[in-house]
């Protein structure tokens, strides 16, 4: 049995947290434990149905960042938010622009050669709304530009020896098989193709699913999203960020869509297809056609707030860099296509990574003395509308640009099963890995691996803003070993994404394991606590893509 000081035993009480101690051979720590039952109320109240799906912008989504700011005010955390008549708040109220697309308006003509014909809307081709203007429009010759990817540093350039000034580019989704998943996943991410479009005076912009695609993601699965919202944060001079405007229009295709257009052309659509079958890039061409795109969209200006909390650190120089956590509080709000229960509770999206990050500042806060690193908490907005929150608070943080040395993201970890494992994506770019694999050692589990390369997880959560503004971050969750040797845990994560991602199912009547939430808690503390007090700030490794590309 432990020895513990009278002292200690007080500061335990009077923090109201349980808590162990671990000995050494020349001190004894104070280590908090996670309290099940607040990560339970936590996720219930959050995964009610009063709170109707916490959509961005939503009321219910509003009522969520007061109850995780009032948490944070109990924890004892500093305000980290705007300043309200003269104080400052928890709150960092962002203003976005919200598009929705006249279903009867979008339009795509085709003048060729051969005939001129008019695709019809949503059976061949599909558009999102635009964000700029409500009402747009483009006629213009039409080039193919195989993947529309330009990457030096892998030798790849589809726009070489194309003129696509002032008119559409067409390209297949997706990127060369060779290339290396996340890095290729950044490379040819639809807002970088867009980027090398428009570098090149493109107006316009077409997108080709291919066979492989629609295994993978069947075109008829995306008129299920025709009437969702399109959400950007807006910047000071009243322009939505992250948006192009030099594209004045733009289509994803269907195959039979694209079989039309093509039979313009020099070369048959299915030939395109044939040469990816042979994992070869296609040449880029002319198509003889000119391409009309029109479109309607209304907007809606709203706003909708993270909730940003600072536990200062305790050293006098080092309290002045920040470790981040991070978790997305919104989800996706009332269904439209679903008969009975129509709310998207998001109990596992993201209101267990919430619950988490709250019950994880708690134990912080209930430290005798703070780590030497002061930590970020911050439950962001808009993440369902494309990482805006994450976005806006990477670019406009409320403590000093470059201080902030590390990111710790959570997003729907799976508590049905007791994990044996944790992977986190990202951990194999900086020195963060051997932080979380001594984290995830003590408290006996493995860092595993990324099981699902193919998915470009790195790249498609709340982390990955902050690693675009040159901060090195991970991604974690639990793995996929089980405990139970009966249970697969690669099962359990399929069932759930199949049967209740982003479905009103989502709720908290799936069979949590709640010692699984014990571990993921017990982790991500750990993690944290080694990023606030090891002597180095974490650092890219030497020649890493994404520490050369946005760290310098």
């Amino acid at each position: 049995m432990l020895k513990v000081t009278f002292a200690a035993i007080a500061s335990a009480l009077v923090l109201g947290c349980s808590s162990t101690y671990q000995s050494s051979a020349n001190k004894a720590s104070f280590v908090p434990e996670p309290n099940i039952a607040n990560i339970k109320s936590h996720m219930s109240f959050l995964a009610d149905d009063l709170l109707e799906g916490r959509e961005t912008g939503s009321r219910g989504h509003e009522v969520a960042s007061l109850y995780i700011a009032g948490e944070f005010a109990k924890y004892g955390l500093q305000p980290a938010g705007d300043e309200v008549d003269g104080k400052t708040s928890y709150i960092q109220r962002i203003n976005f622009r919200k598009g929705l697309l006249v279903q009867a308006s979008p339009s795509f003509m085709v003048k060729g050669p051969k005939e001129s014909f008019e695709l019809s809307y949503p059976d061949d081709f599909l558009n999102s709304p635009d964000l700029v203007t409500t009402k747009s429009e483009v006629s213009a010759p039409v080039v193919f530009v195989g993947y529309g990817v330009v990457a030096p540093n892998l030798n790849h350039d589809d726009y070489a020896g194309l003129d696509v000034e002032g008119k559409i580019v067409v390209a297949l989704t997706g990127k060369p098989k060779s290339f290396p998943s996340e890095e290729g996943a950044h490379i040819a991410s639809s807002s970088q193709k867009a980027a090398y479009a428009v570098e090149r005076g493109a107006v316009g912009f077409i997108t080709l699913t291919t066979p492989s695609n629609e295994k993978a993601r069947p075109y008829k699965n995306s008129l299920n999203y025709i009437y969702s919202p399109r959400m950007r944060w807006v910047q000071d001079d009243g322009i939505p960020a992250n948006v192009n405007p030099e594209l004045k229009g733009g289509a994803y295709l269907s195959l039979p869509a694209a079989e039309k257009l093509f039979a313009q052309g020099p070369t048959p659509i299915a030939d395109v297809y044939a040469q990816l079958e042979k994992d070869e890039s296609p040449k880029g061409f002319d198509l003889p056609v000119t391409v009309s795109l029109k479109r309607e969209t209304t907007h809606e200006e709203l706003s909708s707030p993270n909730v940003v909390g600072i536990l200062e650190g305790s050293d006098p120089v080092l309290k002045n860099e920040y470790v981040v956590f991070s978790a997305h509080s919104d989800h996706i709000g009332i269904s439209k296509s679903v008969k009975k229960d129509k709310i998207n509770n998001g109990a596992m999206d993201n209101a267990s990574g919430t619950s988490v990050l709250m019950e994880t500042a708690r134990m912080f806060a209930n430290l005798p003395k703070a780590p030497k690193r002061s930590i970020i908490f911050i439950a962001v907005t808009g993440e369902e509308k494309g990482l805006l929150g994450a976005d806006y608070y990477a670019r406009n943080p409320t403590v000093p640009k470059g201080s902030m040395v590390a990111n710790v993201n959570l997003d729907m970890p799976i508590l049905t099963y007791e994990f044996a494992d944790v992977i986190a994506f990202g951990a194999d770019h900086s020195t963060m890995k051997y932080s979380v694999e001594a984290a995830a050692k003590s408290v006996g589990l493995t860092l595993s691996d990324d099981p699902w390369p193919q998915q470009n997880l790195f790249t498609r959560s709340d982390h990955y803003s902050f690693v675009k503004q040159g901060i090195p971050a991970v991604f974690l969750v639990p793995g996929l070993q089980s405990k139970d040797p009966e249970v697969d845990g690669s099962k359990v994560f399929g069932e759930f994404l199949s049967t209740h991602y982003h479905k009103p199912s989502d709720d908290m009547n799936q069979p949590f394991k709640w010692e699984a939430a014990d571990t993921f808690t017990k982790v991500n503390f750990q993690i944290g606590l080694a990023l606030a007090n090891q002597p180095e700030k974490p650092s890219w490794n030497e020649g890493d893509f994404f520490g050369e590309t946005f760290a310098k």
